[in-house]
């Protein structure tokens, strides 16, 4: 399941050329084509292996429209999508986790969706620190998210509680002191 966890990742969220697949402009594919496009490229997966996938991933990562008939990645793409997420007043504060040794780089440009849509947010510091552990030494960055959106910039959150904005300019933030 991992591993069909982590193709759907790459498939729905950065290459749906992989499998000779498009996503519609609000990131959706049909499950059957899905199912059928991994198959053709070696790669064989039922709808029952695909159901126990969204249901079980921790991070929630994938989405069934309300019909059952489309998937969909909940957020994280590199890939131009629209996810059609409302704007959304934030909680006063959202955490990032990164890496120590982009710390410095951030505290100088803040934070950017790099290679993604959307910077990432967390509601809480443990998630931020799980994040931040993918990559290194893990530090947790808390972003004033109150003061940001009081001076414009857009939050919105996605089926799976990740917040997303378009970026965090350096003053917004300041590093959660290690437990």
């Amino acid at each position: 399941m991992v591993r069909i966890s982590k193709f759907l990742s790459l498939v729905l969220r950065h290459q749906p050329e992989a499998v000779g697949l498009a996503l519609d402009s609000g990131g959706w594919v049909e499950v059957d084509r899905l199912i059928a496009a991994c198959a053709a490229k070696g790669r064989r997966f039922s709808r029952a292996d695909l159901d126990h996938v969204v249901a079980s991933n921790n991070k929630k990562r994938f989405a069934y429209s309300e019909d059952g008939l489309r998937i969909r990645a909940s957020q994280g793409h590199s890939v131009a999508v629209e996810l059609g997420l409302p704007a959304t007043v934030p909680p006063d504060v959202l955490y990032h986790g990164t890496a120590s040794v982009t710390l410095p780089l951030i505290l100088r440009e803040g934070l950017k969706p790099m290679s993604r849509q959307d910077v990432h947010l967390s509601a809480d510091v443990a998630t931020a620190g799980r994040v931040g552990a993918r990559h290194g030494r893990p530090v947790v960055l808390a972003v004033d998210a109150a003061g940001l959106a009081a001076s414009g910039h857009e939050f919105r959150v996605s089926a799976n509680g990740v917040w997303l904005t378009d970026r965090v300019p350096p003053q917004w933030l300041r590093e959660v002191p290690r437990a």
